[in-house]
């Protein structure tokens, strides 16, 4: 007993001369202090640094000054940040490179330096949707674009690539900034190449909210919309100066690339917009409809508005003369969720129509022919409208509803000259390359080539509908008897023409050939198109594989 204790006692000495010696040892291992006692303590020191950033934001967030800032508003324009402001969710923008400097030495561009450079960037949200975004900022050198300016718009671009959300550039600048030369135009290269590399993969959103010259405009060019503001924005290669200079043509800066012009004529932009807060506040509009990425679906929203809602008028809409012009909107809007369209390019080839909307909160894209406006006829320029809408929904997982009522190409040497041929083909390219879900309904006629171009079965059209006064053919009955020449002794021209429509211009025969899916009554057509999207929704179909389509360009 007494030796167990002993032992015991032994072994605990020994744990507590071995624990002594280690608290030792580290002792004399602790590094001597070789810094000495700071003259300011930490906290002093740190509200020292923090002013100074606090003073450089300050001068970030004054732009060009308070003068310039005012003028800005004098010309019934926001700032850079007044418009992230509005775009954005409130609260939820988060600015990158505020602190970032021209490194220009050049013409004494050293001596006038504004952080942030001309350009606010940065991301926020949407609804509670990601979104990046850029503002120039036309208070610093004009907005004009320099190396770092550019790097600041790559910075984002780069970010949303990474994670899979769109980018909307405000755009608000004078062009290259010339005196930092090539630099300047290496800049924009690198944002094209980045437009390029994005393009169907996230969306691209440009708002026009001033000037925007020379090589400033392919950027916005190479994005998927392209919004203007009436009488405060322009887009040109060349300004009126310049023009005069070489062509002798006079003429000004709105006629030349103004709103008025690019959305009408041109069809280069598509939308105009009256004020910088409607535009604002209608792309967050667009902005409902898109989905993040090309790897999302487009978002979901909750409906009032029944599925199964019977729209009496619908069956009244269609005149009894069937070449009597009536309005195409008259029958998307009593379809869609709550009469709600967002017409993409209302001003530009007005006899084609496209837009989105939503079939029980889902998002669709919208394109129908124009009775009202040529007859609903396709030329050179609905061509290439409704090929581009498709090419984006379809790249981003939108389905197309098309409603058709077209009575073929528009005939004549403009149109041939014009190359109706390889533009008319674009059109028929992108719907025949389409894979997401596609829903057809013929209102009236649907006639010759016209016919098979808009989403016809043919083209791998999902459901295919017409209703009863649908008129399918090769063309038209006074054409035809014209040209077939043939009937019973004693008939008239009229009543050949009856007899070819009673036969031949009818849902009938297409229904028989099961090349039109059924006759529908015009009232039930949005409960048969939820019905359709319903059953569509998991649908994957997959072209050849192939590096890139060589579309008729």
């Amino acid at each position: 007993m007494l030796h167990r204790l002993c032992s015991r006692s032994l072994k605990l000495r020994q744990s507590r001369l071995f624990t002594t010696s280690v608290r030792m040892l580290e002792e004399q291992s602790k590094p001597a202090s070789i810094l000495p006692p700071p003259r300011v303590s930490p906290p002093e020191r740190m509200r020292s640094l923090q002013k100074r950033i606090e003073e450089v934001k300050d001068q970030a967030r004054l732009g060009g000054g308070q003068k310039r800032l005012d003028k800005q508003h004098e010309k019934g324009k926001l700032t850079a940040r007044e418009r992230i402001e509005v775009l954005l969710d409130e609260n939820s923008f988060k600015e990158y490179d505020m602190f970032v400097e021209h490194r220009c030495n050049e013409f004494d561009m050293d001596k006038q330096v504004i952080p942030g450079d001309g350009v606010v960037t940065g991301h926020g949200t949407i609804n509670g949707r990601l979104v990046f975004v850029f503002s120039q900022d036309f208070t610093v050198f004009g907005g004009s674009l320099s190396e770092t300016h550019a790097q600041k718009i790559c910075k984002i671009m780069d970010k949303a690539m990474l994670v899979g959300a769109p980018v909307i550039g405000i755009n608000d600048s004078g062009g290259a900034r010339i005196q930092e030369g090539v630099d300047s135009l290496a800049g924009y290269a690198e944002v094209f190449q980045r437009n390029v590399n994005a393009s169907g993969v996230i969306p691209q959103i440009s708002l026009i909210m001033g000037p925007c010259a020379g090589g400033a405009v392919y950027s916005p060019a190479m994005t998927d919309f392209i919004f203007m503001v009436n009488h405060t924005s322009y887009m040109f290669v060349t300004g009126p100066e310049v023009l005069k200079s070489v062509t002798r043509e006079d003429v000004t800066s709105e006629e030349l690339g103004g709103a008025s012009t690019h959305t009408a004529t041109s069809g280069v932009a598509h939308r105009m917009f009256e004020n910088d807060m409607e535009i604002l506040l209608e792309t967050r509009r667009l902005f409902n409809f898109l989905p993040l990425s090309n790897q999302e679906e487009p978002p979901v929203t909750p409906s009032s508005d029944p599925r199964n809602r019977s729209e009496q008028s619908l069956n009244h809409v269609i005149p009894t003369d069937p070449n009597a012009p009536y309005d195409m909107h008259n029958v998307i809007r009593p379809i869609v969720d709550d009469g709600d369209f967002f017409e993409i390019m209302p001003g530009f080839a007005k006899n084609i129509i496209t837009g989105y909307a939503k079939m029980e909160g889902k998002p669709v894209a919208i394109i129908a022919n124009q009775p009202c406006e040529l007859a609903g006829v396709l030329d050179i320029n609905s061509s290439i409208k409704a090929a581009r809408f498709v090419r984006f929904a379809n790249a981003f997982n939108i389905p197309i509803i098309t409603f058709v009522d077209v009575p073929g190409f528009l005939p004549g040497t403009a149109q041939e000259y014009g190359g109706i041929i390889r533009h008319g083909a674009k059109l028929l390219f992108a719907y025949a390359e389409c894979t997401v879900p596609k829903i057809t309904v013929i209102t009236r006629k649907a006639y010759g080539g016209a016919y098979d171009v808009m989403s016809s079965k043919h083209l791998r059209g999902d459901y295919n509908y017409a209703w009863p006064t649908a008129e399918i053919a090769v063309m038209g009955p006074e054409g035809a008897v014209k040209i077939i020449k043939q009937g019973i002794a004693g008939e008239t021209q009229k009543d050949r023409e009856n007899s070819y429509r009673n036969k031949f211009a009818t849902p009938l025969m297409a229904a028989r050939r099961g090349f039109i899916d059924d006759v529908l009554e015009p009232s039930k057509t949005r409960e048969r198109i939820c019905d359709d999207l319903k059953t569509l929704k998991k649908k994957h179909l997959e072209n050849p594989k192939k590096k890139l389509s060589n579309i008729p360009l």
